[in-house]
């Protein structure tokens, strides 16, 4: 028997419950977990704010664990065999189809309507599809690393999901060497998304968001100016990014507040013909009034969204994770590692903005 922290509806406290060791099907991997995370979906799921999702649930859709039990031969995405032993991530995104206009045309599997996510839109009725648990089952199919060689299952888990959101999203960005860049929120793809525009060629990383240990954090990562925005009110803080870029305004500017103000804002504190990503608004959290006419047309600006992220992401920030991440202090991320029984205070902590990264050992 494996225990399991369960989300039971919107608004309850979390139950331990235990479940059965799987059946495990030709082609399935079982984890013994080493660590998950609690992040801003997880508050989100627990506020019933994301739509489809089957509860009861397991949450915990990134996780990192050691593999106890192989069903057959299953190979990485290069081809080798894993083994029992092996200290592995998964992708949380399961059953994108392959084979829809969104799969095959539009290059977009983050919207395909099969798409199925670990700790998300698996109930806890069809078992072990969670990271808030003692053990996860993959099914088969799930696309499995092994954590290369020197890559900590710490350093995993302290990058987190915020690791291939803040790829994707600079993906999106397409930052150009020398570029000034706004990363507006500092929690966890705030603080990976300054990273990554820092290995994509920015000579400049202004950081725009609170609370003062996130935003020491930011300092710690490498960001070359912090806007404090319990210090300094809106039409300040697009002041002081305009001083701190010539007059002109960020080159481009990411958004991973999660707060609709923050988005009428990040468009005027990017310089004319530049470019906006929306990636922090995953749940509706509201609507924002803008000026079309000064915000968007005038100014030529182009925005993109950015939603999810897809296997090219995750392979590409673990790959990246590897190999530079002993230029930053991700260990430092992780403020709390909880247990099952004290999930129900990760949540809460995760909220109200008491730590920087929230991880849960089984």
């Amino acid at each position: 028997m494996y225990r399991a922290a369960v989300m039971a509806a919107p608004g309850k406290s979390l139950e331990v419950r235990d479940y059965p060791a799987p059946e495990m099907e030709a082609g399935s991997v079982l984890l013994d977990t080493i660590f998950s995370e609690v992040c801003g979906t997880d508050v989100h799921l627990h506020h019933g704010r994301l739509a489809g999702v089957p509860y009861p649930i397991i949450p915990g859709h990134v996780s990192v664990g050691r593999i106890s039990i192989l069903s057959g031969e299953v190979l990485d995405v290069e081809g080798e065999a894993l083994r029992e032993g092996d200290v592995v991530a998964f992708l949380d995104v399961h059953e994108s189809c392959g084979s829809c206009w969104y799969c095959l045309v539009a290059k977009a599997s983050t919207r395909c309507p099969s798409r199925r996510v670990y700790g998300i839109t698996y109930s806890a009725d069809e078992g072990l599809l969670g990271g808030w648990s003692e053990a996860i089952y993959l099914k088969p199919g799930v696309k499995v690393i092994k954590l290369p060689q020197g890559l900590t299952p710490e350093r995993y888990i302290a990058a987190g999901c915020g690791l291939p959101t803040a790829t994707h999203a600079l993906e999106r960005a397409e930052v150009q060497l020398g570029d000034a860049i706004v990363v507006q929120g500092c929690g966890p793809v705030g603080l990976n998304a300054a990273v990554m525009a820092q290995l994509s060629g920015a000579t400049q990383v202004i950081v725009v968001g609170a609370p003062k240990k996130r935003l020491e954090m930011a300092r710690a990562v490498g960001a070359d100016h912090i806007v404090d925005i319990e210090e300094h009110g809106p039409d300040e803080r697009i002041a002081m990014v305009r001083e701190l870029t010539h007059g002109r305004g960020a080159d481009v500017t990411i958004e991973a507040t999660g707060n609709p103000a923050a988005v009428a804002e990040g468009m005027r504190m990017t310089r004319d013909n530049g470019r906006y990503v929306v990636v922090g608004q995953y749940t509706d959290a509201g609507s924002v009034e803008i000026n079309p006419h000064w915000d968007i047309n005038r100014k030529h600006l182009e925005i993109r969204g950015c939603w999810g992220s897809d296997f090219s992401h995750f392979y590409r920030g673990i790959k990246v994770l590897a190999k530079h991440g002993d230029r930053f202090p991700y260990e430092g991320f992780i403020t709390r590692v909880y247990g099952l029984e004290e999930l129900d205070e990760a949540l809460a902590d995760v909220e109200k903005l008491r730590v920087v990264k929230a991880v849960v050992q089984p």
